[in-house]
Parts: C-alpha cells; structure tokens; sequence
C-alpha cells in the first residue's frame, strides 16, 4: 500500500509538469512570453553542449582502464556510458541553473499571467531586470552547495572497483533531480517569499511527488528542442496552483 501511494505521488509530479506544459502551450498570452525566451535558452543550450562533450570526453579518459583482457571492451564501454551520462546532467544542471537566472524576468511575467487565467490578481516585480536575475542566482547558491556535497559523496565511491562508477552515477542523479526541484521552484516560491528552509521543507514534506516532477523535468531536459520548454513549463505549472501553498 505504501509503496502504492509513493508511485502515485510520483506520477501526479510529473503529471503536473505536463499539464504546465500543456497549459503553456494552449494559452495564447503564455505562448507569447514563452517566444521572447526561446532564443537566449537556445544559444545557452549550444555553449552548455560543446562544454558537455568536452568534459565526456575528458572524465572517459580518466577512467578508461589499461590493459588487452577479454572484459577490457565491456568495462570500456560502461565507462562511456557512465561519463556520457555525468556530464549530461552537469550539463542539464547547469543549463537549469543559468537559463533560469538569464530570463527570470520573463518567468516572473508568465507566472503573473498563469495567475491571472486562474482568477487571482497579481503583479509582476518592480525590481530591475539584473535584480530578479541576480536574485535568481543567489537562490540557487545553498543548493548549488548541497549538490557539491552530494557531489563529494558521489566522487568517493567513484574510485570502489567494479560498482563505483554506477553508485556515484545514481548518487549523482539523485543530488541533480533535488538541486532540479529548487531550481525549478524558484520563481514561484520567490512570489511567495519563501526562503531556503520553507523551499526544503515543501520538497521534504512531498519528497516523491518532488521525484516525479524533477525526474520527469531531467528526461525532458536530454531531448533536444524539448529541453528550452522546461524551465517555463515548470513555472505554469507551480504557478497555475498558486493560491495552494501546498502545491509549491
């Protein structure tokens, strides 16, 4: 029954970020923000991948093993796949984190007009553009550096022979779908004035609905051209429940 109910409240996670998605594209007010975002998410997307493959490349070689055995060829092949894998989400991590503070304003704009469509009159921040993106920024800091922590974890057990690479891999993804969820709170919980202890508190309250929405956000996030909706899909999402605290 329990495991049950932690299933459900993954899905309706990652059920509410579709129908953010959905919403965001249906609404002709919505898709208009959405239009002034695409371009700087997709040149960001462009630089973030060329770092991404550089450092697949660079931590392969690293790991890759010495030597002419018969499971040479098998472990050298994990080894890829597993790099492949690490650097994408440091990819997608660092693409979320950036892309969310380069059009902060904007994502302020969309959650003020997803308000608005549920019946609720708000108004967007006065602070000036470099403000909200800075702010945006110092939001993601004490995650960032929970995530480095995770990150110290997962780079200790890299080293175990044989089983290392793929427990700090799934250490890794783990630390990178949370550090997502903060991310992709951040300008509704910002509206709300919520700080860093409320925000952690909210994701540990719905720990697996907080699962759902940032595992399903990650995979997004690995398709091309579906990535650059993600962040803002995120936004709609949070933002279309904004009367619910609970929902945050």
């Amino acid at each position: 029954m329990v495991t049950g109910a932690l299933g459900v409240s993954m899905l309706q996670g990652a059920l509410k970020l579709l129908t953010g998605l959905r919403l965001m594209l249906a609404e002709a007010s919505l898709r208009a923000v959405l239009w002034r975002m695409l371009g700087l998410l997709a040149i960001l997307m462009i630089v973030l991948m060329v770092a991404v493959f550089s450092l697949a490349d660079y931590v392969a070689h690293l790991w890759l093993p010495d030597g002419d055995a018969w499971y040479w060829v098998l472990l050298s092949w994990l080894v890829w796949v597993l790099a492949i894998l690490l650097a994408a989400l440091s990819g997608i991590l660092s693409f979320t984190m950036l892309g969310s503070a380069a059009i902060a304003p904007w994502l302020d704009v969309l959650a003020v007009r997803v308000e608005a469509l549920r019946g609720h009159v708000s108004e967007e921040s006065a602070s000036a553009w470099w403000k909200q993106c800075l702010v945006s920024l110092t939001n993601s800091l004490r995650p960032l550096l929970a995530l480095l922590a995770w990150g110290c974890a997962a780079l200790l057990v890299f080293w175990i022979p044989v089983v290392g690479q793929l427990l700090g891999t799934l250490i890794w993804t783990y630390a990178g779908v949370r550090f997502l969820c903060f991310e992709l709170m951040d300008t509704t919980a910002s509206r709300k004035a919520m700080d860093f202890s409320q925000r952690k508190a909210a994701i540990n309250e719905r720990r697996f609905f907080w699962l759902g929405f940032g595992g399903l956000a990650m995979f997004m996030l690995l398709v091309p051209l579906l990535n650059l909706l993600v962040i803002p899909a995120a936004v709609v999402a949070l933002s279309s429940e904004a009367s619910e605290v609970h929902e945050i």
